[in-house]
């Protein structure tokens, strides 16, 4: 029977079709190989069978290209939806707050079993979530949030003002003065301080007589580290850490069996993997660390806002 199968003379065909989102990854498979017993593959042949492969390969290609996906769109998050319903701030001014680089300290990499990967495994961008967070509390009425990150492009360009207008309209004119840039009252640090990758991962699946569905699931984890500083003390006020899982999901199905008195085999294949994006992780996890240094810090007597409750502030 080896001997026999080692004979027999093979064409395999391979279509792949690939859908993706900011969200979902989608990876749908169809394999089909037909095994021919006594298939003479001649020079003739061959060059019919590459023909047909480069031209279906062409076309393939041109439908892949023709696909551009979605229009961008701004997506929203339950946790920046909780901030906004904050109440106001119960007879204070808006709070002066400045936010300095948020930085990934967690030293991951991308996780592959393959091979390393040099892309990080979290976003370097964390500041700008922070940012974003805090400008979005009670639709903006909570923090006046300075820039700090960029602080040195933010001086250069004054410097570049005021030289100019001395240069040009003089010193004399009082109402020609550049404004003082505002100083913080509060300054907000942290960073990304763990992501463990894989830290549950399981499945289930099932075959007979050839006919096997599986289902697998993986969960990471991403921890944030926050805390806010008073300036002119140097004080640690509030801190807090606040954890994530990051899901991924994948099902799928396959048939393998023989046709034609077991000269011709046949296997299909096809399946749908799910993954929730770090990026998406990291950004809730900021809001709701933010989310969390607000209710304790009013707990504390740091500030006072209106007692109509803030619906969900410590649901999950």
């Amino acid at each position: 029977m080896t001997e026999q199968l080692l004979q027999w003379q093979f064409l395999s065909v391979t279509l792949n079709f690939n859908d993706k989102n900011s969200n979902t990854s989608f990876f749908n498979g169809i394999v089909f190989r037909f095994f021919n017993r006594g298939f003479d593959l001649n020079m003739k042949t061959i060059l019919v069978i590459l023909l047909g492969l480069i031209i279906s390969g062409c076309a393939a290609n041109k439908n892949i290209e023709g696909y551009k996906g979605k229009l961008p769109f701004i997506e929203s998050t339950t946790t920046k939806e909780k901030l906004r319903a904050i109440p106001k701030l119960d007879g204070q001014p808006k709070i002066t707050i400045a936010v300095y680089r948020f930085s990934d300290l967690t030293g991951q990499r991308k996780p592959s079993t393959k091979f390393s990967q040099l892309s990080t495994a979290v976003t370097q961008g964390g500041s700008t979530f922070v940012i974003d967070a805090l400008k979005e509390v009670s639709d903006g009425d909570w923090f006046q949030v300075l820039e700090r990150e960029g602080l040195d492009n933010l001086i250069k360009e004054r410097q570049l003002i005021r030289s100019t207008r001395v240069e040009y309209d003089g010193e004399a004119d009082v109402g020609n003065i550049l404004k003082p840039l505002t100083f913080a009252g509060l300054l907000i640090e942290g960073s990304i301080v763990g992501y463990d990758s894989n830290i549950q991962s399981g499945g289930k699946g099932a075959r007979y007589l050839g006919i096997g569905i599986s289902e697998q699931y993986r969960v990471d984890q991403v921890t944030v580290s926050m805390r806010i500083v008073a300036v002119q003390t140097g004080e640690i006020l509030l801190t807090t850490q606040v954890t994530k899982t990051i899901a991924s999901h994948s099902k799928g199905g396959d048939v393998f069996t023989f046709l034609d008195l077991n000269t011709k085999a046949l296997e299909l294949e096809s399946g749908v993997a799910v993954n929730e994006p770090v990026t998406y992780a990291i950004r809730t996890a900021i809001e709701y660390a933010i989310l969390d240094l607000i209710k304790t810090g009013k707990d504390k007597g740091y500030w006072k806002y209106k007692e109509n409750k803030v619906k969900g502030l410590h649901e999950k």
